[in-house]
């Protein structure tokens, strides 16, 4: 027999954890390969985490609602087979080899271990009171620096949710030691008076916390808690406004040969295709091949290095029943056509809607475009998925009077025209590129051929 660990797989670009939401089997069920375990729930997508063999469920190191790192085990699942690489059993095994290590160092590393777990097993604060989550490492920090747990509470967190990170806590701390000197030096200056008391009580620093606002409510009021998506949607924007330089460039668009292209062709195209023509794949075919002329918005950014991106792979933006927002991904979008284009569109679309989509289905995009206009939106200000460092907004389609010149003359008439709003990261992005980008958009839509055929 043999104990394989179920570890919990990449889920995405930039996903670093998910949320067990139900397992799927109990110990003592058994299982057979590729079937699913247990669902997990990210930022981005749900999942199913299924088995890589067959066997029987011994354990489970998780429950639901609980938060799972990527790479960390799951469930131990016990097989039939003698060997398996890799497996607890055999680590146990290795264990229980004989050494030749000499008995001095076999000494020294049972006293670094006692240690170990002395600091392991030490007390920590009692945390129990709180509604907020604190890691182990933040938790151990706080014990050994002395720091009450009405400290924390008040700390602004930068990790997901506005957890307290290693960071925050260490930054905190270094603010607090230079408080308390400065306040020792002041108090050692001033001679102390009959009755006088000093503490050394921390002052919480105004550079390093904010303490959030208190708002009133009624017995009319409805208080309604976050769902878990919002709560981290709500965070992964937080995020990308704190990193990147975010600047806007608007353009309006004449899309009347598009429009009137469409109309002519849509009825063809889904007799023809079985899928319908919306505006969507031909706005997505005219920015991929924008980034074409453009690779300098198909890249990334980390630290002081700029990842140039050898693949055009666009993010859908993508309205879930609930309000949500998600982003499947296009791959290689450059090298569709626009029927190609047509039914990927719609078929990520609608899965999206149902919650089918794949791990690998919502990764790894280079730049997004996000439809408003679909809500009636004229034009907005979108904030970048991070780690891009542009996103297009579609603004609506309407017919407005406008100035139409010919070679004959000017004269007044009703167009198709729309906003499009490029959101881009000036850290890498100047104002001349980003420009420059979305005319070059407004130039090919503009420039529709009204006689080209699917």
């Amino acid at each position: 027999m043999a104990k394989i660990e179920l570890k919990l797989p990449q889920m995405g670009e930039s996903v670093a954890e998910a949320t067990v939401t139900s397992w799927l089997k109990e110990i003592g069920d058994t299982i057979e390969a590729d079937e699913a375990i247990l669902e997990v729930a990210t930022d981005k997508v749900d999942s199913e985490v299924p088995s890589e063999v067959e066997g029987i469920l011994v354990e489970k190191f998780f429950n639901v609602d609980d938060v799972v790192k990527v790479g960390e085990v799951l469930a131990i699942i016990e097989t039939e087979d003698d060997e398996v690489p890799g497996t607890a059993e055999d680590e146990v095994k290795v264990e229980k080899e004989e050494s030749n290590v000499p008995e001095e160092i076999v000494a020294e590393v049972e006293s670094t271990i006692e240690k170990a777990k002395e600091i392991i097993d030490a007390p920590l604060p009692d945390f129990s009171s709180s509604q907020r989550f604190y890691s182990p490492l933040v938790r151990n920090i706080a014990k050994e620096e002395g720091i009450a747990l009405e400290e924390l509470e008040i700390l602004e967190g930068s990790g997901k949710e506005g957890r307290v990170t290693r960071d925050d806590i260490l930054s905190y701390v270094e603010e607090r030691k230079k408080m308390l000197s400065g306040n020792q030096q002041t108090s050692d200056a001033k001679p102390k008076t009959s009755g006088e008391e000093h503490t050394n009580k921390p002052t919480v620093s105004k550079a390093v916390v904010t303490t959030p606002a208190v708002i009133e409510t009624s017995a009319e009021d409805e208080v309604v808690e976050m769902s878990r998506m919002g709560k981290i949607i709500a965070s992964h924007m937080r995020e990308s406004l704190d990193t990147s330089a975010h600047v806007q460039s608007f353009i309006e668009v004449d899309v009347t040969n598009i429009v009137n292209w469409r109309n002519r062709v849509k009825k063809e195209f889904e007799t023809r295709e079985g899928e319908k023509l919306t505006f969507t794949p031909i706005f997505m075919e005219v920015v991929a091949k924008t980034l074409k002329d453009y690779p300098l918005l198909n890249i990334s950014v980390q630290g002081d290095k700029i990842i140039k991106k050898k693949n055009v792979n666009l993010g859908m933006a993508t309205a879930l029943p609930d309000g949500n927002l998600i982003v499947p991904v296009i791959k290689n979008a450059d090298q569709l056509n626009l029927v190609g284009m047509a039914k990927i569109v719609n078929d990520l679309a609608n899965r999206a809607r149902l919650n089918q989509l794949k791990p690998d289905e919502i990764k790894d995009g280079t730049y997004t475009v996000t439809n408003i206009g679909s809500f009636g939106s004229v034009f907005g200000t979108p904030i970048i998925n991070q780690p891009q460092v542009g996103i297009l907004a579609l603004g609506a389609i309407r017919k407005v009077p406008a100035v139409i010149e010919t070679p004959e003359g000017d004269s007044i008439g009703i167009r198709h025209k729309m906003y499009l709003t490029h959101s881009y990261d000036h850290r890498v992005v100047n104002g001349a590129l980003g420009g420059l980008f979305i005319k070059r958009v407004a130039e090919y839509l503009e420039g529709w051929n009204s006689n080209r055929e699917i």
